[in-house]
């Protein structure tokens, strides 16, 4: 794997960032470092790293002959884990392993001369989809981690989310589509596949996971309905955040979802707690929410309809997200209650968002409630398809 390691003039943190990236093993040479990183790095005063090829791909099967990448590749070691049950085939641990070892040559080579003598006590770990995964499970083997940021990862409790997202589009997005090439849907209430999800699944690990978590996610995700949240989140112990970044797609190409991580981070390496959210909705399309620790500079309630299908992917819907203002309930600013009618036809998804200044960061920190769907419905219900 290749490392890119950014190390500023001036240090002021024994807090690393690990950025966990993709990228294929045919490149000759190392990129530049990532120039959002690198923003990160100097204006943190930290040092910041990114860890390129996770998985180390392509990768060629003795039996298969083909170059495998990303989707392709994982769900072609989970087949060969759910026929033969050898847990050294799952590319999860080897991913896992991959960010571990990065951050043992972070903190070693920190330590030389080359290195600045500077002394990197503890990481932040940060990256997205495939990399999302494997920030869960790196958070879950390694004490050193100590604060989450993952991104566009939206399956924890994958069976009973994967079930959902069947039944709400009556079929598989075209996104998973390597996992259903495989089969691998057709094994999800088998006891082979209850195996490799203990093995796999960050939700199995979740008494672990209390350290500071941040997801960051995108509300026209390609693989994953936008209330996936729904599955999990009620559930992961210890401080916790989410942001369903508005028009998002799963790249989040085009979006400010970057400074999120940045203004989370900066909590993190200052000893800022971050906002507390809380929210509930005790009848369809009624929302509540209470912040506590800092009052948002903005708060929007932003909603999309789809008259079709109960789909909201930007391939589907577009880049269609509209907001408004909201107003706090009280004078203390920190209380919001919302009532979102249903649409004339079909479905329509909403959230509430908010925006702090941050004291220390140059961005300012936002984070939403979970996205709900009125009516919540799944017309797909009775097509139990390949399940």
């Amino acid at each position: 794997h290749w490392l890119n390691i950014v190390v500023p003039k001036n240090v002021l943190s024994d807090t690393s960032l690990l950025f966990i990236g993709g990228g294929s093993n045919k490149s000759d040479s190392i990129d530049e470092p990532d120039e959002k990183l690198a923003t990160i790095a100097a204006a943190s005063g930290s040092v910041v790293s990114e860890l390129k090829m996770v998985p180390n791909q392509p990768l060629v099967f003795a039996d298969d002959g083909e170059e495998r990448y990303e989707d392709a590749l994982i769900a072609y070691s989970w087949d060969k884990y759910l026929k033969t049950g050898d847990d050294k085939w799952p590319a999860r641990l080897p991913m896992t392993k991959a960010a571990v070892r990065a951050m043992d040559t972070v903190t070693e080579f920190c330590s030389t001369d080359k290195g600045g003598q500077i002394s990197v006590r503890d990481f932040v770990v940060a990256g997205g989809s495939k990399r999302g995964w494997t920030t869960w499970t790196t958070a879950a083997v390694d004490k050193r981690v100590r604060a989450i940021f993952p991104i566009v990862i939206d399956m924890l409790n994958v069976v009973p989310s994967f079930k959902h997202h069947f039944n709400a589009y009556g079929f598989y997005a075209p996104a998973v589509g390597d996992y259903e090439a495989m089969g691998i849907m057709d094994w999800q209430d088998s006891p082979e596949y209850q195996k490799l999800m203990k093995i796999v699944e960050p939700f199995e690990y979740r008494d672990r996971l209390t350290m500071p978590k941040f997801m960051i996610n995108a509300t026209g995700d390609q693989f994953f309905l936008p209330d996936s949240w729904r599955f999990y989140y009620d559930q992961l112990e210890g401080p916790k955040n989410i942001r369903y970044v508005p028009n998002g797609e799963h790249s989040l190409r085009d979006t400010d979802a970057w400074e999120t991580l940045m203004a989370g981070y900066f909590s993190i390496i200052h000893d800022l707690a971050i906002p507390e959210l809380e929210w509930e909705s005790a009848s369809p399309g009624h929302l509540t929410a209470k912040v506590t620790g800092a009052s948002p500079k903005a708060v929007k309630i932003w909603h999309a309809d789809n008259p079709q299908a109960r789909d909201f992917r930007v391939d589907t819907i577009g880049r269609n997200w509209v907001s408004q203002d909201v107003l706090p309930t009280d004078a203390s600013g920190l209380n919001y209650n919302i009532q979102m009618d249903s649409p004339e036809k079909g479905w329509r998804a909403f959230m509430l968002e908010f925006t702090f200044k941050h004291p220390k960061s140059p961005v300012p920190l936002k984070m939403t409630t979970g996205v709900y769907v009125i009516p919540d419905t799944l017309p797909h219900l009775d097509n139990k398809g390949s399940l």
